[in-house]
């Protein structure tokens, strides 16, 4: 019983924990330091995508993004973040790429991997939707399709 009582509060205190973005500072491409919470702290709702140039669901689940994301913005206000956790080996990837695909994305690095770090991400792709400055979804993986659930849930959101 007592080993059930600190499993409850354990997971009780991590997904409380969970719900606030942590204080991180990112480069865009153009090397400008930008603030996650200031970034996040907006009523409209915010996704962050983390990926990497070396991870090719990660890739899909930005084109398949890509193809719908004006129309999203057009119904939702929503803004994409792609947050690239690539390493100082592979940063200098994200650019050419990112240009080659003709994103619409707001850029950001996370080369030291502080921030991947702090919300306790293992397996790329996640998305976080940030409402207010609040977490209020994630989801690990893609499989074609699976924007439509994400779509559902940012426009549950942004009411």
């Amino acid at each position: 019983m007592k080993k059930i009582f600190l499993l409850i509060c354990a997971f009780t205190f991590t997904l409380s924990y969970a719900q606030e973005l942590p204080n991180i500072n990112l480069k865009n491409l153009d090397g400008k330091s930008i603030s996650i919470q200031e970034l996040a702290n907006s009523d409209d709702v915010k996704v962050l995508s983390f990926w990497a140039t070396w991870c090719v669901p990660c890739i899909n689940e930005l084109d398949a993004i890509s193809d719908v994301y004006d129309d999203w913005q057009d119904e939702t206000n929503v803004e994409i973040v792609a947050i690239s956790t690539d390493d100082s080996r592979t940063k200098k990837r994200v650019k050419p790429l990112v240009n080659g695909k003709g994103w619409e994305y707001q850029i950001l690095i996370d080369d030291n991997q502080d921030l991947k770090r702090a919300l306790n991400i293992s397996t790329l792709p996640h998305i976080i939707v940030v409402k207010s400055g609040k977490i209020v979804y994630r989801h690990s993986g893609y499989t074609p399709g699976s924007e439509d659930d994400l779509y559902e849930i940012i426009k549950k959101h942004s009411k």
